[in-house]
C-alpha cells in the first residue's frame, strides 16, 4: 500500500449529499478481480450524462484532494468504490461526514478520510468551484490542513490507521511487522507453562 504523509492538490468539489457507491462505481462496471482499471469508470453516469460535472472539467483532471458533502460513500460495502477513487488518482476526501462500511474499506486500502464541520466543507466547495480553485496541503503525520492563505485546520484520525498509512502498510503488513513481538510472546507463555506444569 502507498504510503501517505503530506500531499497538496487542487481541490475537486462535489456538492452532492449521500453520494452512493453505485454512484462512485455503476455496477456494470464491476468486472474485474483486481483493484486496477476502475478509475476509468469512476462516476461514470454522472461524467457520461452532465458535460459540467467535475471531473469532466480540466482544471480537476489532476485533483488528488475531493471536496465532498454528507455521508459520502452510503450504499453497499463494495470496496470497488473505493478502487475506482484511487485508480482515478484520489488520494484525500475531506467530507462532513462517510458512511461506516467505506470510510472502513478506505483505511484499508490507503484512502485518506477527513471529517470537517459543516461550515468548514461548504467554505471548501465554494472556494474549489471559484475560477481560482482551492489548492490544499494535507498533513496526515501533523493532522492539519494547509491552506494558501495560510490558515490552518486540525482535523482527528484513528492513531492505528494513522500509523498504518504513514508507512503502507495493509492490515496483514502490520501483524507481520510485529513479528518478533508475536514471537517474543509466545516464547514467554510457553516459558511459563513449563514452569507452571513442572510446580504442579
Amino acid at each position: 500500500m502507498k504510503k501517505i504523509n503530506t500531499i497538496t492538490s487542487t481541490c475537486c468539489p462535489l456538492a452532492i449529499k449521500d453520494v452512493d457507491t453505485d454512484m462512485i462505481i455503476p455496477a456494470q462496471y464491476m468486472t474485474s478481480v483486481s483493484k486496477e482499471g476502475y478509475g476509468e469508470n469512476l462516476f461514470r453516469r454522472l461524467r457520461d450524462s452532465d458535460p459540467t460535472f467535475p471531473l469532466n472539467q480540466p482544471q480537476y483532471k489532476s485533483a488528488k484532494i475531493l471536496i465532498a458533502d454528507d455521508n459520502f460513500g452510503c450504499g453497499s460495502s463494495r470496496e470497488h468504490a473505493v478502487w475506482a477513487l484511487a485508480s482515478w488518482g484520489i488520494e484525500v476526501i475531506i467530507a462532513k461526514s462517510f458512511a461506516d462500511i467505506f470510510a472502513s474499506n478506505s483505511a484499508k486500502s490507503g484512502l485518506l478520510l477527513i471529517s470537517l464541520r459543516p461550515e468548514q466543507v461548504d467554505r471548501y466547495l465554494s472556494q474549489a468551484a471559484q475560477t481560482e480553485g482551492l489548492i490544499l496541503t494535507v498533513d496526515l503525520e501533523k493532522q492539519l490542513i494547509l491552506e494558501e492563505s495560510g490558515e490552518i485546520q486540525h482535523f482527528e484520525y484513528n492513531p492505528f490507521r494513522k500509523h498504518c498509512l504513514l508507512n503502507g502498510l495493509e492490515d496483514l503488513d502490520y501483524i507481520f511487522s510485529k513479528s518478533a513481538q508475536i514471537t517474543e510472546f509466545r516464547q514467554k507463555q510457553e516459558n511459563y507453562r513449563f514452569v507452571y506444569s513442572t510446580k504442579y
